[in-house]
């Protein structure tokens, strides 16, 4: 982030824009991603945003000025939010075919990517790489990986909807996966902007040990998610997501309690292991819903949860300004709460 700013000559305000303008970007992506889903089949939707995301992936490092980068930005969510939606419809639809869960496995592929996208990202900083330089050879990489994935994808017509379809509110009996989503997804965005501050500002630990708090959270959301699929198949959806739901709220409860480093950091682990079950289970009741296709309901599932992500950090700090960022984090205990009260919907 700080190479495409100085790049760009961008100021703080315009990189506040440009990061909106990837969540911009992916709101708008996500619909009408699922519509083509539904209409086209997943396997062309997914192809299709993988060749988008490969352009657009560069562009902000190649922007000289605000707009450029701003405009790069867009495409560039647009293009991972559409993905996001037709690569998860295509999941459901394997998943479907081989009777078993599998869509925690791929989370934990995500979340995994994640890790090593961040440390490889950090190496290549410290060395002094031009950011030009780790986009495009980045952009390659997804493209060797698209171009050897493409042959084992399921049949373009899999799990294309009859012609005619058009984008349409989703129907109500989704609503409650949307909110599981959304409260998912608030507690994901809290951990990523708060827990280093927390643990630094209100817990008074080292910039090195407040670091470790965002770290712990996605190490075990990672692994919890590996063993996901398994979980499953032995206690069943509800219970897992219930669980995981109250594992979260449980943790981080006491770790604000107890108001130690250690606990922080050990309270954000039980908040990732807890709510890495919680979006693959999502997803895959959103995919076999009754009387809508599983892109339109995936597309509906996601850019609820993803503005979970948006708006949660804010409030929070919004919350902690009124308050005290401890007295604020309590919102995430309610989402994880209410999470658990509505676990039963992902059956």
């Amino acid at each position: 982030m700080p190479a495409l700013q100085a790049r760009a000559g961008a100021s703080t305000a315009t990189l506040g824009l440009a990061l909106a303008g990837l969540a911009a970007g992916a709101l708008v992506a996500m619909p009408i991603s699922g519509w083509r889903t539904a209409r086209d089949g997943s396997r062309r939707t997914t192809l299709a945003c993988a060749t988008a995301l490969v352009i657009a992936l560069p562009i902000p490092a190649l922007a000289t000025g605000a707009a450029g980068l701003i405009l790069g930005a867009i495409a560039l969510g647009a293009a991972n939010g559409g993905i996001d939606v037709a690569m998860n419809a295509h999941g459901v639809e394997v998943e479907r075919r081989i009777a078993r869960p599998i869509l925690s496995g791929l989370h934990a592929g995500y979340s995994l990517g994640g890790l090593l996208g961040a440390g490889i990202g950090a190496l290549l900083a410290a060395a002094d790489v031009d950011v030009r330089v780790n986009f495009a050879a980045m952009a390659l990489l997804l493209a060797a990986v698209a171009l050897a994935a493409a042959p084992r994808l399921l049949p373009a017509g899999a799990d294309a909807a009859p012609p005619g379809g058009r984008l349409a509110l989703p129907p109500r009996a989704l609503w409650p996966l949307g909110l599981i989503a959304f409260c998912c997804m608030l507690a994901e965005g809290a951990a990523a902007d708060w827990s280093a501050v927390y643990l630094d500002g209100s817990l008074e630990a080292s910039a090195g040990v407040a670091a470790l708090g965002f770290t712990a959270f996605s190490v075990a959301m990672t692994v919890s998610r590996f063993f996901g699929d398994r979980l499953t198949v032995r206690a069943g959806a509800v219970r897992v997501v219930r669980s995981g739901a109250l594992l979260a709220t449980a943790g981080l409860g006491v770790a604000l309690l107890i108001a130690e480093p250690a606990a922080g950091i050990a309270g954000w682990a039980c908040l990732g292991a807890g709510v890495a079950v919680v979006v693959p289970s999502v997803f895959r009741a959103a995919g076999h819903a009754q009387r809508v296709a599983p892109g339109t309901a995936l597309a509906a599932v996601t850019t609820v949860g993803y503005s979970g992500f948006l708006v949660g950090p804010p409030i929070i700090g919004a919350l902690a300004g009124a308050t005290s960022l401890p007295a604020a984090l309590t919102l995430v205990l309610v989402a994880t709460a209410i999470v658990a009260a509505l676990a039963p919907r992902v059956g």
